[in-house]
């Protein structure tokens, strides 16, 4: 099917369906009750930007740019970008050890309930298969559809598949190689460099300031309908559960294509019978028609509507680079627990490396969350916040890019959840010794019949409360550094939150 004639059945498929494309209709699309539940996620960028694993996944965009220690260090390994372009890394991205059923018991075994990969980065490279990009993983590189083995992989281990498109950001992503001798400006391979719109407006001293305002140059309308076209294939062979956009799908020039984008995704989806979503950035789409998301980042109260982070293990790169650094396990478990305790899921990232094989350091982290969450998960999964978040001095920032360092959490600081008339406190550094107090759940500040306190993993715990806080005594000190859950099971008192701080 060409452009024109997809186009068509995407205007078809809308006009018959419930959803049509506009705000009004789609905001009557509600987050899926699985999604709802749903704590954790993996996201996972692998693509040609691993192959020099330098500095960080827009390598494609750097190495284009004099001005760039990413340029400096293509020069010195490869050679001038008009004598090695970017699609000469292709034949070098071979994925030899891919194996994705070995990654889904992975994901399986860290606690994850979705998968998110990155079915197309901004470089321009499809990691699956279709009529409408002939520089994808099927035809070239690792030959292989990526998207489709991790489908069926992820589906084996009752994972729920999902994928992410960065494709809106191609349209100007490789300009860089307009300035400069280089392969981008060979007509050859203009339908992988993409039109490269070179202006001021999208240089890359500039990309804060486009990130930040919907009003600068957008895309044209032969590009808008082609984003459209590959989107609405892409959904349509792979059918996953969630699309996550990135950010420059906020400009005022995608909005009618973002409506027509979602009117057709959920009524396909109508047909298949499976609830779906989508993940937005900034003010991409109007509220109550997709889910919001942080990138790195978190929300300081507890959010009204469901929301996600997307973070990653690895602090320096979304994709595989040689020198990353990566986030401890205590790290990523107390994020995690702050951002459920707001009504949030967390999306985290793993890079893989060109032959297909995960990082030690990052199956370490996924390890080690896992094992956490096989004692602590009946605190995270299905919750809902409770009516505060949480109790003590560590307050995170609002943003996004906020969540590179741990948080300084004393046996003091706690975050709390709610399900099935109970609810869990989870203390984020336990103390070293056996003696546990909460503020919040002090006589004087809840009127609630807690009828047995059960610190999870290990058994009931005596307890008392009092005007000041309720003591709870542990039959042993912690024996860890991460946090600990605490269940209180709640009796039928009338129930009031204040919050203690």
């Amino acid at each position: 099917m060409d452009k024109q004639a997809y186009l068509a059945q995407i205007d078809r498929v809308i006009a018959a369906g419930p959803y049509k494309a506009d705000w009004g209709s789609l905001s009557r699309h509600a987050t899926p009750g699985w999604y709802q539940d749903a704590k954790l996620g993996i996201f996972i960028h692998w693509g040609i930007y691993s192959v020099p694993g330098y500095h960080n996944e827009w390598y494609s965009r750097a190495m284009y740019d004099p001005k760039t220690p990413s340029y400096r260090y293509h020069v010195a390994h490869y050679g001038k970008p008009d004598q090695f372009g970017y699609k000469d890394f292709i034949p070098m991205f071979k994925g030899e050890k891919f194996d994705p059923a070995a990654w889904a018991r992975l994901f399986c075994a860290a606690g994850a309930q979705y998968v998110m990969p990155v079915a197309e980065h901004h470089d321009g490279f499809a990691m699956y298969q279709t009529d409408f990009n002939r520089w994808n993983s099927v035809e070239m590189g690792p030959h292989q559809d990526v998207l489709g083995r991790l489908k069926s992989a992820c589906q084996g281990e009752g994972l729920v598949f999902c994928a992410s498109n960065h494709r809106a950001e191609h349209y100007f992503f490789m300009n860089n190689g307009r300035r400069i001798p280089s392969d981008v400006s060979d007509p050859a391979y203009g339908d992988f460099y993409g039109p490269a719109k070179d202006s001021n407006a999208l240089l890359s001293y500039k990309m804060s300031a486009t990130a930040n305002d919907c009003r600068t140059e957008g895309p044209t309308e032969d590009y808008l309908e082609d984003w459209l076209v590959r989107c609405c294939e892409m959904v349509d062979r792979y059918r996953p559960q969630v699309v996550y956009f990135d950010w420059w799908i906020h400009n005022l020039a995608f909005k009618p294509y973002l409506k027509r984008f979602a009117a057709y995704y959920y009524n396909q989806a109508e047909t298949w019978g499976v609830q779906v979503d989508i993940n937005y950035k900034l003010q991409a789409f109007a509220p109550g028609c997709a889910m919001p998301d942080v990138e790195r980042g978190a929300l300081t109260e507890i959010s009204p509507v469901p929301w996600q982070t997307c973070t990653a293990i690895g602090k320096r790169s979304w994709g595989y680079t040689k020198d990353n650094r990566f986030k401890s396990p205590y790290h990523v478990i107390t994020d995690l627990i702050d951002i459920v305790s707001k009504n949030g899921r967390m999306l985290l990232n793993v890079g893989p490396k060109p032959d297909g094989t995960i990082t030690k350091e990052e199956t370490r982290v996924l390890q080690s969350l896992g094992d956490w969450l096989a004692v602590n998960g009946k605190g995270i999964y299905g919750t809902m916040p409770w009516r505060c978040y949480g109790e003590g001095m560590v307050r995170v920032k609002a943003g996004s890019f906020q969540d590179n360092k741990a948080k300084k959490y004393t046996p003091r600081d706690f975050r709390f959840t709610y399900k099935d008339g109970r609810i869990y406190a989870f203390q984020m550094l336990p103390g070293k010794n056996k003696t546990v107090r909460l503020r919040t759940f002090c006589t004087t500040a809840q009127d609630l019949d807690i009828r047995r306190v059960t610190w999870l993993g290990v058994g009931e715990v005596p307890f008392a409360r009092s005007a000041k806080h309720l003591e709870l005594q542990l039959p042993k000190t912690p024996g860890t550094l991460l946090p600990l859950c605490f269940e209180l099971e709640m009796g039928n008192a009338r129930e009031t939150c204040k919050s203690a701080r």
